[in-house]
């Protein structure tokens, strides 16, 4: 990532390997974040769930309090030269809305973010059931996602709404000028902007086989027109990832009117100018 074009922004999602997936100590994190002139990260790792709910993808429950002094630490080591806000990727799947609360409620985080990466018992964006993409209506599984994201905002648990097209990471693509998954979409926004919260905008797409920024422009023109605010994300599960397509998110932000992103702490919002260096 190069920050010549614009000043740095805060990265809000970022992971570690108790997640199962990602590598890399919260103090590598944060020093690939210096080295490129960040001044301001948030960790927020696969949150745990209910036993029965993709537990290979997430951190046990065990593991949160190891999780939060890691980040602790990590962030008073870098008072001064990196502020280290404290966060989690928590799942929206219908029926896990009380756990997610105990949960949410049991510390103090910064931000949490909320995700969707279900549809029922399919995990539409694990490459280990890819092949389900070849029996389905994709038609249905766009409007069935949107509608679900929208259920995230809704209820209430989350700053941030995480990666909100998730649903195209293969490439694979409703029908062209769908009313069906437009309005969807538009269900999704309108939800969005009821419930206040923030929408991500991440660069972990341009990583992945969809090579597309989350979520497409036509959200992005959309949301902006509408007032929702936006927080960057690059979804790093390696130190090498950190800032990952900061400035090509930022760009794509301005040329859509949008002027500032979102900061948390405490999970009280502002607003950073979005500025060029």
């Amino acid at each position: 990532m190069s920050t010549e074009s614009f000043n740095p922004v805060p990265d809000y999602h970022m992971h570690t390997p108790r997640c199962n997936h990602a590598t890399g100590s919260v103090q590598e994190y944060a020093d690939a974040a210096i080295s490129l002139g960040l001044r301001e990260i948030g960790m927020s790792d696969h949150s745990p769930m209910p036993s029965f709910y993709d537990k290979p993808w997430r951190m046990d429950r065990s593991e949160l309090p190891d999780y939060l002094q890691e980040v602790e630490r990590v962030r008073d080591h870098c008072r001064g030269r990196l502020s280290v806000r404290i966060g989690l990727e928590a799942d929206f799947h219908p029926g896990t809305e009380s756990y997610v609360a105990e949960m949410i409620d049991s510390y103090a985080w910064d931000y949490v973010i909320g995700s969707v990466h279900y549809i029922g018992d399919w995990a539409f964006d694990n490459p280990d059931t890819i092949d389900v993409w070849d029996q389905c209506v994709i038609e249905d599984a766009y409007c069935d996602y949107f509608d679900l994201v929208a259920r995230s905002a809704q209820c209430g648990l989350f700053d941030i709404i995480g990666h909100p097209d998730l649903i195209k990471k293969f490439g694979h693509r409703a029908p062209a000028g769908s009313a069906r998954v437009a309005a969807a979409e538009d269900r999704m926004l309108q939800a969005i902007l009821k419930a206040d919260v923030a929408m991500e905008i991440s660069s972990a797409g341009l990583r992945k086989p969809v090579g597309e920024i989350y979520p497409a422009a036509h959200l992005i023109e959309k949301a902006a027109a509408m007032g929702i605010p936006f927080a960057f994300g690059s979804d790093a599960h390696s130190p090498v990832e950190v800032g990952h397509g900061m400035d090509a998110c930022l760009s794509l932000l301005q040329s859509y009117g949008v002027t500032s992103v979102a900061c948390f702490d405490g999970r009280q919002r502002s607003m950073q100018e979005i500025s060029r260096g």
